[in-house]
């Protein structure tokens, strides 16, 4: 697909920024909530831009973006408040419940700030992200432009669990950050100096490692419990979501989302951005590259990654408050609806859709895929069944290593991970041309196990001609008693790479992938109540072949 280039317009000089204010608005429900304000030194009025945080609004957010001085100086008023019960603000926080109605509230109130030109932008990634997809369910009438950032869509899928596992590292981490941050609120000292020292060196060795004392001990300080033990999908956690919230489009709103192959919110990205392009009267453009959930560019692993090969998060909104809240002809409207870094040959790819899962690889193998290379992934399915057995062992679980699951996300090297005996590898030949796959990934498996319960753990990586194993892709299932299907679907992510020839394809199956997700003790017991003295051994059979043939499915580009 070809594309005009963007025009290139002269630059304006940038301008003085005033000393920063702190400002105050009251929500509809009567509660303050504190922002500070950056405004240029000159007549005006300019857009306003908000940010929205719950991690402080001090910080700026300033480990993803530039300081709003940046922005200012470009000619926006920016205003970075402290969320409901964050900061200064007042009330209490309860992640996502508020940000809907205070998220308009603020919209509103910024549009009518001295020097504002009455339209209003806003940004941010993760929270921030979340928060501003929750206001536009308001449809608030100064809102034309946002970039969520790293943001998900369904609280649920995208924060707390993922194919019914819950988010272990991840979730525990933001907890701990959210409970110290609410310990300093309160001046409880004590409090404070234990969550920090956990988030330090996450209490993953308790006796119930899903639940450290801890956090059992500074429960009241975060939401931890609730999401730990709040059954789902539906329910209260419909009334979190932006999906649940923004079924009908975002109206005239221009929507550009940013995600991340290495961010563990990306599947809801992509959802996200079907959701908003239908119905939706405003440009929405979908942007994933090779960040983690700290908005950083991978870099480890891809050696001839280069900063000038992916754009920074403020050069790709300011193109777009450039083009939607000044009327900037910059082309940054133009390009596919979505746009997909290749992580393997390092260049962008436009698509009008994200191409579909629909070229299978069948699972082969002589029995030993766990050993000594006897796995396969072939074209056409083996006529002959074959069974692999796994033995999974909770005292020395399969360790996360790279992709998209916290804490060691990135395209980190596993080829020692795929040697360990509690890992079935199967692998393609070695290609003889570039193999381009962009887009959706599935696994369908036909497995079986000695335990009511247990978790599948796949990875698709690159083997690469000098050895490194990369990691392109990633699903996890958790199977709870009599929740067994035939054959299993697994839930692999989006993925954009071209493998060189001499490379290889190869799929990583094993029954646990921690911290990322809790150790499956085999019982059906809840997170949360097993201890790690309750785990047992768990011994799981892998079929292909005959009449159960495994399979991936994936988007292979000509």
């Amino acid at each position: 697909m070809t594309h005009m280039a963007p025009v290139i317009l002269e630059q304006p000089p940038l301008l003085a920024v005033r000393p920063p204010e702190t400002v105050s608005m009251r929500t509809r429900d009567g509660l303050r909530l504190d922002a500070d304000l950056y405004r240029p030194d000159g007549v005006g009025p300019w857009p306003v831009l908000l940010l929205r945080l719950a991690c402080g609004r001090r910080t700026a957010m300033t480990s993803h973006y530039a300081h709003p001085r940046w922005y200012a100086a470009r000619g926006y008023v920016v205003v970075v408040q402290d969320v409901r019960g964050r900061g200064t603000s007042e009330g209490r926080f309860r992640p996502f419940e508020a940000e809907r109605e205070d998220g308009a509230d603020a919209v509103a109130w910024a549009a009518s700030l001295p020097g504002s030109n009455g339209t209003v932008g806003m940004y941010g990634s993760g929270y921030a992200g979340m928060a501003q997809l929750l206001a536009l369910a308001e449809r608030p009438a100064a809102l034309r432009a946002v970039v969520p950032a790293l943001a998900g869509w369904d609280v649920f899928t995208d924060w707390a669990t993922e194919g019914g596992a819950f988010r272990l590292a991840d979730a525990m981490d933001w907890a701990l950050r959210c409970a110290a941050e609410s310990a300093r609120r309160l001046e409880d000292g004590a409090a404070y100096r234990a969550l920090l020292e956990a988030i330090r060196s996450l209490p993953l060795d308790d006796e119930i490692p899903s639940r450290p004392r801890v956090l059992r001990d500074y429960a009241r300080h975060c939401h931890y419990d609730d999401w730990l033990t709040t059954p789902g999908p539906g329910g209260s956690w419909d009334g979190l979501s932006p999906r649940h919230a923004l079924p009908g489009g975002v109206g005239e709103v221009s929507v550009l989302q940013v995600g991340g192959w290495y961010d563990p919110r990306l599947t809801g990205t992509l959802a996200a951005h079907e959701a908003l392009s239908a119905g939706s009267d405003g440009t929405v453009r979908l942007l994933v590259g090779p960040w983690d959930r700290h908005g950083v560019a991978a870099r480890a692993g891809l050696d001839s990654l280069k900063p000038t090969d992916v754009p920074s998060f403020d050069t790709l909104q300011l193109g777009w408050f450039e083009r939607f809240l000044k009327g900037e002809m910059n082309g940054a409207e133009r390009g596919g609806p979505i746009r997909l870094f290749d992580v393997l040959e390092r260049r962008w790819r436009d698509l009008p859709a994200m191409p579909p899962a629909a070229h299978p690889l069948h699972l082969s193998s002589d029995g030993l895929a766990t050993r000594h290379g006897g796995g396969a992934l072939r074209e056409g399915a083996p006529d002959e069944a074959f069974l692999d057995v796994l033995v999974h062992d909770p005292r020395d679980p399969v360790p996360t290593v790279g992709g998209h699951a916290v804490p060691d996300a990135g395209p980190r090297d596993r080829a020692a991970v795929d040697a360990r005996p509690d890992v079935a590898v199967y692998d393609t030949a070695p290609l003889t041309a570039p193999l381009t796959l962009s887009g959706l990934a599935a696994l369908e498996i036909w497995v079986e196990a000695d335990a009511p319960s247990f978790d599948v753990s796949a990875v698709l990586s690159a083997v690469l001609p000098d050895g490194r194993v990369l990691p392109l892709s990633q699903g996890h299932a958790r199977v709870e008693p009599g929740g067994e299907q035939r054959p299993m679907p697994v839930a692999l992510r989006a993925l954009c790479a071209t493998l060189p020839a001499g490379s290889a394809l190869r799929l990583s199956l094993a029954g646990s992938c921690f911290p990322a997700y809790p150790v499956n003790p085999g019982t059906g017991a809840e997170p949360g109540e097993t201890r790690l003295v309750d785990a047992q051994p768990i011994t799981l059979l892998i079929h292909g072949g005959g009449a159960r043939p495994s399979r991936l499915l994936l988007p292979v580009q000509a």
